[in-house]
């Protein structure tokens, strides 16, 4: 197995397209298991260390922009009051040390259904800045990203340079089911953001389907049940309703972690619970302002 050091980020991407084969790492959180337990070796690792603008974010025209390199702890730390969704999300990833090192870029490139990150970048409306040598930089709305289990949108010489969300307009949450309560992967997991300057939600489903998901039946619910012009506290029919469209648009297996039936039913629960706490929110700040 080769290790690629690039010094720089056009170096980086000069590797890759010559080197096409090779996995990009960073924090190795992944990949670190993967080789330590034999379960896969790639033909090379390309170490993206050395790029540090990577490791750095900023608001461009509106939009947040987080570079790959940017760690969990980052996002907890600075972007909680922003990306609220996002930073819960990354509270649930692995333990401190982990937290310290993964990144939104390494759960975007492995692409596994149970990453974290990946519910509330859907919920949150993410794009991701890809980048290659030979045709520069290209934008991939979240919703495109996702090809199949462990499969993304890159082509074989493109790298990930960021994510872009925009700033939560309205309330966002994040929670997950797991078979102990922290330093876990996903049973299942469900994020929720509110919009409520056109009146819509979007949802993000992890870990019960070949990639993470998007409840569109249940996103269309809402936009005719929410009471956003005269807010009210929300019946338990339309909670229930929420919670069984959003089951519905999962895709679950049965694994080691759970089996299917489980992962609807918690996602029904998960859904109801988070959709119930978006929108108290919502009605307090509409009572504050």
């Amino acid at each position: 197995m080769d290790f690629l050091r690039p010094t720089s980020w056009a170096d980086a991407l000069d590797i890759k397209s010559g080197r096409p084969d090779a996995t990009p790492i960073q924090g190795g959180t992944d990949m670190m298991v993967e080789l330590n337990f034999d379960k896969g070796r790639p033909s090379a690792l390309l170490d993206l260390n050395p790029c540090r603008e990577l490791f750095e974010y900023e608001e461009i025209d509106g939009q947040i922009r987080i570079g790959s390199g940017v760690p969990y702890v980052r996002i907890i730390n600075r972007l909680g009051n922003q990306l609220p969704g996002l930073a819960q999300a990354s509270r649930t990833v692995g333990s401190p040390q982990i937290r310290n090192r993964g990144t939104v870029g390494g759960n975007l490139g492995g692409a596994s259904p149970a990453g974290d990150a990946h519910p509330a970048l859907l919920a949150g409306n993410a794009v991701v800045e890809v980048e290659s040598a030979a045709r520069g930089a290209r934008m991939i709305p979240i919703d495109d990203f996702y090809i199949w289990v462990r499969k993304n949108a890159l082509e074989a010489d493109e790298l990930i340079r960021a994510v872009w969300l925009p700033p939560a307009e309205g309330p966002q949450y994040f929670s997950k089911v797991g078979t102990r309560n922290a330093m876990v992967i996903a049973v299942c997991s469900f994020s929720i953001a509110l919009y409520p300057g056109n009146g819509t939600v979007r949802t993000g489903i992890g870990s019960s389907g070949p990639t993470p998901l998007r409840a569109g039946s249940a996103e269309e619910f809402l936009a005719t049940q929410l009471p956003w012009h005269d807010p009210a506290p929300l019946t338990d029919k339309v909670l229930r309703e929420f919670g069984t469209l959003v089951a519905a648009a999962a895709k679950p297996i049965d694994d080691v972690r759970g089996t299917a039936d489980y992962r609807k039913h918690a996602l029904s629960v998960l859904a109801r619970r988070t959709l119930g706490w978006a929108w108290t929110d919502y009605l307090t700040e509409r009572k504050a302002a």
